[in-house]
């Protein structure tokens, strides 16, 4: 499910917003300031930003540039003024697109999808497999957990891009030995495999996000 950040101050809007988007399967998490939703940038992982230029404690091209410093979310400027220079203004920060009030519900999820499409087809070019908070970067073999890098030996991060890039399917130990084995080149036992299981969990913080499927090997997912 699509996670949504809606940063409005406006009840009435909200209210129709969130029970629309809601109805088309996303999650919305609502934020009616420029503080709080800080706060919430820092602490969640969000696909997508609906985002007010005109906020009581300051506006969305703040909040617009904060957010790109940090991390790279897909942004949809809500405005109530279509004056060219705010138009601009907000696309020259990195948002993705703009929509002006009053708007069409329709019109504004039909922009959403379409901007989850460029992200989704951007992503796959570029080798991207996510799973919950994590991020796995095929290019450059490196692995995040939100915005955290963690750092695996190579061993480990085989056995992690095997397990992630099959999700929900069960890996069973064999498969996972016979990867190790061809990488290093030397024999990794059974036992040894179940001690990069426990380093893995722990590198991942997540004692619950590979799960054993005793007698037969190791799943991601439910």
């Amino acid at each position: 499910m699509k996670k949504i950040l809606l940063v409005e101050d406006s009840d009435s809007i909200i209210l129709g917003l969130k029970y629309s988007l809601e109805q088309e399967s996303f999650k919305v998490v609502v934020s009616k300031t420029v503080e709080e939703t800080k706060v919430l940038i820092k602490n969640e992982n969000f696909d997508l930003i609906l985002l007010d230029i005109t906020l009581p404690d300051g506006n969305g091209f703040d909040i617009c540039k904060y957010i790109k410093d940090k991390k790279d979310i897909p942004i949809i400027f809500l405005t109530a003024r279509d004056e060219e220079t705010n138009v601009v203004m907000g696309l020259d920060l990195g948002a993705d697109d703009y929509i002006i009030k009053p708007f069409r519900t329709r019109e504004l999820i039909s922009r959403i999808n379409s901007v989850f499409r460029r992200y989704d087809k951007n992503e796959s070019k570029s080798n991207i497999i996510k799973y919950k908070d994590i991020k796995i970067d095929v290019n450059s073999a490196k692995v995040y957990k939100g915005e955290k890098e963690i750092i695996f030996t190579s061993l480990e991060y085989r056995i992690v891009l095997m397990l992630f890039t099959n999700p929900n399917k069960l890996i069973t130990r064999d498969e996972l030995l016979e990867k190790i084995w061809d990488i290093a080149g030397n024999f990794v036992n059974d036992n040894t495999l179940t001690v990069y299981i426990k380093r893995i969990r722990e590198k991942l913080e997540d004692e619950n996000i590979i799960k054993t499927v005793r007698g037969l090997g190791y799943r991601v997912g439910d």
